[in-house]
């Protein structure tokens, strides 16, 4: 990066929240616009948060027993309009090739917009007995969705992520898969990314295209507005009826499997992004950051600058051995000041200083991100500045979460009526009693442009008003402005 585009002034947060995000992306340096209208071109930086989170969700994905496997992009068309719900949902998304090898196909193919009908086809060919069952498969890959208005990270017309799709001898099994994954995805946000999240389940016009049930993790940015940042579906029979996925029982009986399907995308580094970031650039959490340390040698004369260097790579491999991911940063021709800006912007979660005095002194400088000016910089022993970076980094990783989770709470708010509702949407969340109705759900979203997020799985117990029509009311809902 030229040290001339790191002088340009970083629009704040405040001022203008969607430009503030766009420039990080590209400053940064995690992806760059492609030649084709609303695709992205995700670069090495930001290829390798997507690596972490790749590794994270792996681990728990085969701790429960999950394995992973591959299924081709190209759909036939008349998969996606064997169920009903799924065609209507994904319809407008569809990106369709009709030539190929420069002939016209005798059938169209669908780019995967996500892939159940293509699993249901192959899940029907390797059920026949309940011995097959339970299926548990995972895929890492890309899908097509002909969006509209596009963002970088937050939704773009291909975009990454992973997709389970599971298949079970009974509707109880589903329901714990469901749930299961939705706990998975809990663990993930809170215990890799510090974004503190909001599982809940869907309303009926939120579900997703098939599904019986939808469960989401709801996250706060720092705008006030939420993202949907992992999905969890229990698809009942509705593509085991349509690709005809069944198996005998252990009478005997022929009967229809149950489904279920989940996914995290590369919208998730969107999230880490606006819950985490500053005035001064991207702030990410430390399990999740592909360099967790840089090294910065100080010095003026080329004496200094061999001392510093060596004993900068005598840190850097000591992090090394202790699994840290650092790197030590020997760039001539820019100043310390100019190198500071630079990682601060791309979020490294700790920078460590190495001048002549610190080592004359044995010691470094340990400068949090999280924490800009003396407030986060503290002297460390060159002894043992492993086991001293990895406590530093917990703490910052923690930090992070509890930062996170503070300011949700402050812009998040329990309503009564509905001028208090409409006034709280405006800049952060609203939870209120909700009768569950779409009228209603619908109304609210055409006069506030706030939707129906979730309903958490915590509810207060009791009862209540609806927020909107004063119907009884069973269940609070999160309502919200969203991405």
């Amino acid at each position: 990066m030229a040290e001339k585009q790191t002088e340009r002034k970083l629009p704040s947060r405040q001022e203008d929240f969607a430009e503030w995000y766009n420039q990080i992306v590209l400053r940064a340096e995690l992806a760059d616009y492609a030649p084709v209208r609303g695709c992205m071109i995700v670069r090495p930086y930001g290829w390798g948060i997507w690596e972490n989170i790749q590794q994270a969700l792996d681990r728990r994905f085969k701790a429960t027993g999950h394995v992973n496997a591959a299924f081709p992009m190209l759909i036939p068309r008349s998969f996606i309009e064997k169920e009903s719900k799924h065609v209507e949902g994904f319809a407008p998304e569809l990106a369709v090739v009709t030539v190929g090898g420069g002939e016209e196909l005798e059938e169209p193919l669908v780019l995967r917009p996500t892939s159940e009908t293509i699993i249901g086809h192959a899940y029907a060919r390797w059920v026949q007995s309940y011995r097959d069952l339970p299926i548990l498969i995972n895929l890492w890959n890309n899908v097509v969705r002909w969006e509209l208005r596009t963002k970088l990270f937050l939704r773009t017309l291909e975009f990454y992520w992973q997709e389970g799709h599971t298949a079970h001898a009974t509707s109880v099994e589903a329901v714990a898969e469901t749930r299961q994954m939705l706990d998975v995805y809990t663990d993930f946000a809170v215990n890799e990314a510090a974004i503190p999240v909001i599982p809940g389940r869907k309303s009926e016009s939120e579900r997703f295209a098939g599904a019986d049930q939808t469960y989401s993790i709801e996250a706060m940015m720092g705008d006030g507005k939420a993202l949907q940042a992992a999905t969890s579906h229990n698809l009942g029979q509705n593509f085991a009826k349509a690709f005809e996925i069944r198996y005998l029982d252990k009478e005997g009986q022929l009967q229809y499997c149950w489904t279920t399907s989940w996914g995290l995308s590369t919208r998730f580094i969107g999230a880490i992004i606006m819950v985490h970031g500053d005035d001064q650039g991207l702030i990410l959490p430390p399990r999740l950051a592909p360099l967790q340390a840089v090294i910065v040698p100080i010095f003026k004369t080329e004496a200094e600058k061999e001392l510093t260097l060596e004993t900068a790579e005598r840190v850097r491999s000591e992090l090394a051995r202790a699994d840290i991911r650092a790197r030590v940063d020997p760039r001539d021709g820019v100043s310390p000041g100019f190198k500071f800006n630079d990682w601060e912007m791309r979020g490294v979660p700790l920078r460590i200083e190495v001048g002549p005095r610190d080592v004359a002194a044995n010691t470094v400088v340990l400068a949090r991100r999280e924490r800009p000016g003396k407030e986060g910089k503290s002297t460390a022993k060159m002894d043992g500045v492993a086991g001293t970076v990895a406590e530093t980094l917990a703490s910052i990783q923690q930090a992070l979460y509890d930062r996170a989770l503070a300011f949700r709470e402050a812009n998040t708010h329990v309503v009564t009526n509905y001028e208090e509702f409409k006034a709280v949407v405006e800049t952060g969340f609203a939870l209120a009693w909700w009768c569950g109705e779409g009228d209603c759900e619908a109304r609210i979203k055409e006069e506030t442009k706030a939707t129906m997020r979730c309903i958490p799985l915590e509810q207060p117990g009791g009862s209540g008003a609806c927020v909107l029509c004063g119907k009884p009311a069973r269940e609070q809902a999160v309502f919200a402005r969203a991405y």
